[in-house]
């Protein structure tokens, strides 16, 4: 298994982070988990492309985690050119409405799309690119998920669970993913020490947990609850037991030398295991046969 990280930033612009985006490769299958705006560049850049991808799960549907989600089925579609298989969607609701809001006849997209799949030189296109009449419209494969659900394809299986984040008005989710190459958490957005949180990553891998902010500085209790703060985020991969701490989504003002090297210290101060500051286009082989000594702090490169 390897996660390459698509995108560490935030909703604020950058041209150094894109937002949130990862990427797993076990077995056959190529999975995003979240897809924020320029996380579909880093994609690219890493050297794959859209027809690639096999499955996507978005944890909650705030624009900087599901952006690209457009982009995403649209270029996988079109140049696929019928040749694959529908792309498989999980997340909250109303990812079913997105979808249909999206790529649905009276959607976003279906004058854009009634083009392509009936004027002759769209057509042209398709079938130059070996596609076969008649051309029928994207049709992701789209099931809306909840805490508790497991979706089993065999090869690998994803648990979901609750994040901390901004509920009620949105639903968020933290996943966490198995196979017998290896496991790792994803957290979405989720702040706090969260026990539903914890209790997904037990003894996984790898966590891939935002880091938004430096704890103490928070300007409310909410916030706190719903944004990852360095210390409380240590202390979740610390109960959790896991090998790996991949911290993510981090405000700029944290993003700075000499910040960045004090805030990675105090996590290892109650955090055992290794410890990475994320970075787009990071890759990160996870399984027994990488893991490094609970002993060894890996910094991270910048």
């Amino acid at each position: 298994m390897k996660i390459t990280i698509l995108g560490t930033g935030t909703p604020a612009p950058s041209i150094k982070r894109a937002c949130s985006g990862y990427m797993i490769e076990t077995g056959d299958d190529l999975i995003i988990m979240d897809h924020g705006p320029d996380s579909h560049r880093r994609l690219l850049e890493s050297g794959k492309r859209a027809t690639d991808v096999t499955h996507a799960f978005f944890t909650h549907l705030h624009y900087d985690h599901c952006l690209d989600y457009a982009r995403l089925v649209l270029q996988r579609w079109d140049m696929g050119a019928g040749k694959i298989p529908e792309l498989k969607v999980y997340g909250p609701p109303p990812i079913a409405l997105m979808t249909e809001r999206l790529f649905g006849d009276d959607g976003v997209y279906g004058p854009d799309l009634s083009a392509r799949v009936n004027h002759r030189l769209s057509l042209d296109i398709y079938e130059l690119r070996g596609g076969k009449l008649p051309r029928a419209k994207p049709a992701p494969e789209v099931l809306e998920i909840n805490p508790g659900d497991i979706i089993d394809e065999n090869a690998w299986r994803v648990t979901v669970a609750e994040s901390s984040h901004v509920q009620p008005y949105l639903q968020c989710h933290a996943y966490r993913l198995d196979s017998d190459m290896g496991s790792m958490c994803y957290t979405g957005d989720s702040g706090s020490i969260h026990k539903p949180v914890i209790e997904l990553a037990k003894g996984c891998d790898a966590l891939i947990h935002m880091t938004h902010f430096e704890t103490g500085t928070e300007p409310s209790d909410q916030y706190r609850d719903g944004c990852g703060g360095h210390l409380d985020v240590a202390e979740v991969a610390q109960r959790a037991d896991v090998d790996t701490l991949i911290l993510t989504h981090v405000l700029q003002h944290i993003d700075q030398p000499g910040i960045r090297e004090r805030l990675i210290a105090e996590v290892s101060n109650i955090f055992t295991g290794e410890v990475i500051w994320a970075e787009d286009l990071m890759e990160i082989p996870i399984g027994s046969a990488t893991k490094l000594s609970r002993n060894k702090k890996v910094r991270g490169e910048w």
